[in-house]
């Protein structure tokens, strides 16, 4: 699907939460979910509120939580805790599913493509409940932090 196709479905998908649930329809909230559609990958507060004044839009943090938490609600976004105190998030809507690697030395996190675990006939077994979207957190060590340990352990004065 192309990215404007993309981004027009997402802004009806929540011009119509927004309508159901009698919020109001700001030109900021529709900013921070265009940049968010823009962009790939995993994010944080921080990082959203830093990358849109990069672009010379002025919001608030207090304005890109509140955002984030309907974005949240209706679907369009995803938050997880990969480790630490820090909640990244992503787009969820027109995202294929993945796995995180997650390394527990260094904390990098990088996607992987899945094929389908809830094929139909996976789908049979799972009674009463339609998948949407999954995401799977594996942890382990990264090749960069297993070099580094291998690199100290070599060096160490040998007894």
């Amino acid at each position: 699907m192309d990215n404007a196709k993309l981004k027009k479905q997402v802004k009806d998908k929540f011009t119509e939460y927004l309508t159901f649930h009698n919020c109001r329809k700001t030109p900021e909230r529709f900013a921070i979910l265009d940049h968010i559609y823009s962009t790939k990958g995993h994010f944080d507060i921080n990082s959203l509120y830093k990358s849109m004044i990069d672009i010379n839009f002025r919001v608030s943090r207090a304005t890109l939580y509140n955002t984030i938490e309907l974005l949240l609600d209706c679907g369009l976004v995803v938050k997880h805790q990969f480790g630490g105190n820090v909640s990244t998030y992503e787009r969820a809507y027109g995202n294929d599913n993945h796995s995180h690697l997650i390394c527990i030395a260094c904390g990098n996190v990088q996607e992987i493509k899945n094929g389908n675990l809830f094929a139909h006939n996976q789908q049979k077994k799972i009674k009463k409940f339609t998948v949407h979207y999954y995401s799977m957190y594996i942890y382990g060590i990264c090749n960069k932090c297993d070099q580094e340990k291998k690199t100290k352990t070599k060096n160490l004065p040998q007894k």
